[in-house]
């Protein structure tokens, strides 16, 4: 099993008064040679925005983006929809941007700050036609259980949103002093561990919030929680860029 540690505070920093972004990612002004991206993941920001504020209306394209609010309301318009639409905390926005496509993502509320994680996926198909879609993902259907949120829209799985990437994102909520063993698809996969919220050891690293792991190499691994934790997985072929 291979593993690679960022921590929390090892993240690259930005901040623009307006938004505090923390990149796992060389992104934007933050570039580190030793974090480009992990398999096919390329962008993980964990973004915070101040009220009435946001990106203005700027292009994308061949990127499968997935954004998920956890604090506060997220606002997105794009150009294959002129009003503007709420995503909310708990559930969860996918845009295939394929061609091309436009758009603004803005705080919606006047007085409550907009926390997020926004993902950037590579796709595995060029020049689709854009997509938009999103979806609830009820907060006790990943208490103590894996919950998927998004799978390949070549695949089957009913009840997830769908990328053109043969990828997995889902999230767990484990009480303290739980063993919780995740198998990855295959072994040409990994998967990136983000720690929302919590303290857990996996392959003796003690892990705590925003601290994250990436491991591949190997067919599953266990999570031990050392208090209540919520954690984010996001699973995807290991591409060498």
């Amino acid at each position: 099993m291979k593993t690679t540690i960022h921590k929390a505070e090892s993240r690259g920093f930005a901040n623009h008064g307006w938004l505090q972004a923390n990149h796992s990612f060389s992104f934007a002004n933050y570039y580190n040679p030793e974090k480009l991206h992990f398999g096919a993941l390329r962008v993980l920001n964990d973004d915070v925005i101040a009220p009435k504020m946001g990106f203005g209306t700027h292009p994308h394209d061949n990127m499968e983006i997935i954004t998920i609010p956890l604090g506060g309301e997220l606002k997105h318009r794009d150009s294959m929809h002129n009003e503007w639409q709420s995503v909310l905390p708990g559930e969860v926005q996918i845009m295939s941007a394929g061609k091309g496509i436009q758009h603004s993502e803005i705080n919606g509320s006047i007085n409550q700050h907009l926390s997020l994680f926004q993902i950037w996926i590579i796709p595995n198909k060029q020049n689709v036609d854009s997509r938009y879609d999103q979806k609830t993902f009820l907060e006790e259907n990943r208490k103590n259980k894996l919950q998927t949120l998004v799978t390949s829209i070549d695949e089957n799985h009913e009840g997830s949103l769908k990328i053109h990437q043969d990828a997995i994102l889902s999230r767990i909520d484990l009480d303290k002093n739980q063993v919780f063993k995740y198998q990855l698809k295959s072994k040409k996969h990994g998967v990136y561990v983000m720690i929302i919220h919590g303290n857990v050891a996996i392959n003796d690293n003690t892990l705590k919030t925003r601290d994250a792991i990436g491991v591949s190499q190997t067919k599953d691994f266990t999570i031990k929680t050392l208090n209540n934790s919520q954690l984010l997985f996001i699973e995807v072929p290991m591409l060498e860029l």
